[in-house]
């Protein structure tokens, strides 16, 4: 396939699935003749126009890359992507697998046998093996295990070790390690004999006899200086390097700040483990990135798209229940005050206005407070003064919308008083949003807890329910009985 710009790639990807959906559609009215048909030989007939639906459809996809055919797949409802599925995976390994979100990933392996799934990932990686492990049965598992040699098997079992959010886990061993007493003439010609650098090979790691890492040689210079030289001569001693217990997260803010490509990974005692690469943060950032918008509207994981109505439904309801609670709360307010609304008709169709902006300005904040602890940007140091200028900006914006909302009430309802409640209700629930946005996620993030999780459920409905309350709560102390 010849190179695309990303626009060119979408509308590729499209017309391939397009393509696709169109032969999935032929194909089920060549089914539905074939089982109508009397012939005697209706059994042959059916097996030689299955035959042919597998084999246009492996012509069709046989081109695109793992990720092509992923899009794909995740594009399909259940029932297309499993005969498509069923007709292609036998000329696949398990790069397809890779590039699946987790959750139709399930849906596929749930349909594979031990057996098939062992075949799979024959052609893996550790490092990609402990990609699928989570979603994989025990029985496939152990096949796969006893099918590796003893170091691959040493590998596997130590990204499995780590957690998801440490290095260790996201860690591959496709790295070159050299000794510092070679010449680069001697490292060119092993490189030569290799055949093929692993990808995003950009630095040799160097090392003594002990595996501790001495510093890196980067292929550039490798390239460029004299080939007599040693390469202890040539290696650059200042370099990025990762525990192998770090925070992935940390790692990620290093990659992007010094324009890493790759990186060695070292146990407590400076030893060579593995290296992180550009690939690597790539897909913990994509992932991360996935699970924050997927936390914060209240979902509690990754969602195929296609899933079963019962499924899909127990993914959500978690949040959903606490979103019952908080509009009934937000009901009983109101019905506190209905006396109230009935007096001033009014207040009906200007407490809405007082409660979406308060929503507004608290998830404004809080977007600001997560990215930020996600940034490492947040510190004990600077916490309070970040505090102060939230709040500063709360109190401008408040006193500048509530001005602006209390002029146009007045224009529309010519009340001076109802005015002076509306822009003072404003500032008030702005502040309280402010206050709301800063302590959900500081206060979750102190407890170490994901502070993105369900914080636009939670704002939304203390914004609401408190904007009814101030706004209803001013008018009968200002309004009624006038």
């Amino acid at each position: 396939m010849d190179s695309l710009h990303p626009a060119d790639s979408t509308q590729f990807l499209q017309q391939q699935l397009e393509a696709v959906i169109h032969l999935l559609e032929k194909q089920e009215l060549e089914n539905t003749l074939v089982r109508k048909s009397t012939s005697s030989h209706h059994d042959l007939e059916e097996a030689l126009v299955e035959k042919q639906h597998h084999v246009r459809l492996q012509e069709l996809l046989s081109d695109l890359h793992p990720a092509d055919i992923a899009f794909i797949l995740e594009s399909l409802p259940l029932d297309q992507r499993k005969q498509v599925w069923d007709s292609i995976k036998a000329d696949h390994d398990g790069q397809i697998l890779l590039e699946l979100s987790d959750a139709v990933r399930e849906t596929l392996i749930a349909d594979m046998e031990p057996e098939e799934l062992a075949t799979f990932a024959s052609n893996l990686d550790a490092d990609e093996i402990a990609e699928l492990a989570d979603d994989l049965p025990k029985r496939a598992m152990l096949k796969i295990l006893r099918s590796l040699n003893s170091q691959e098997r040493s590998h596997l079992k130590t990204i499995l070790s780590y957690e998801d959010d440490q290095v260790g886990a996201y860690m591959d061993f496709n790295m070159i390690a050299i000794r510092d007493d070679l010449n680069l003439e001697a490292v060119i010609e092993y490189l030569r004999n290799l055949g093929k650098l692993p990808s995003h090979t950009d630095k040799l790691f160097v090392v003594d006899q002990e595996n501790i890492v001495k510093g890196i040689l980067p292929v550039q210079r490798l390239l460029t200086h004299e080939p007599t030289q040693q390469v202890h001569e040539a290696m650059v001693n200042d370099f990025v390097q990762f525990q192998i217990d770090e925070d992935l997260a940390d790692a990620a803010r290093a990659f992007e700040r010094y324009d890493l490509i790759s990186a060695p990974v070292v146990d407590a005692q400076g030893q060579l483990q593995g290296r992180l690469s550009v690939a690597n943060i790539i897909d913990f950032i994509r992932e991360k990135s996935d699970d924050d918008l997927l936390s914060q509207a209240g979902v509690e994981e990754d969602e195929d798209l296609f899933s079963g109505v019962w499924k899909a439904a127990q993914n959500r309801w978690g949040w959903l229940l606490i979103n019952i609670a908080t509009a009934f709360a937000s009901t009983r307010i109101i019905d506190v005050f209905q006396d109230i609304i009935v007096q001033l008709v009014a207040l009906a169709s200007l407490m809405p206005i007082v409660a979406a902006m308060g929503g507004n300005m608290a998830n404004q904040t809080s977007m600001l407070i997560i990215r930020s602890l996600a940034l490492g940007h947040i510190t004990s140091t600077n916490v309070r003064r970040l505090i102060r200028k939230e709040l500063s900006l709360g109190l401008l914006n408040g006193t500048i919308i509530g001005l602006l909302i209390g002029m146009l009430s007045w224009l529309l309802y010519r009340d001076t008083a109802l005015s002076l409640v509306m822009g003072a209700a404003m500032l008030i629930n702005l502040m309280l949003a402010v206050i709301v946005g800063l302590t959900i996620p500081l206060s979750r993030h102190k407890l170490g807890k994901d502070p993105a999780v369900g914080a636009s459920v939670m704002l939304t409905a203390i914004t609401d329910s408190m904007g009814f309350f101030i706004f209803l709560g001013l008018a009968k102390w200002f309004l009624i009985g006038r």
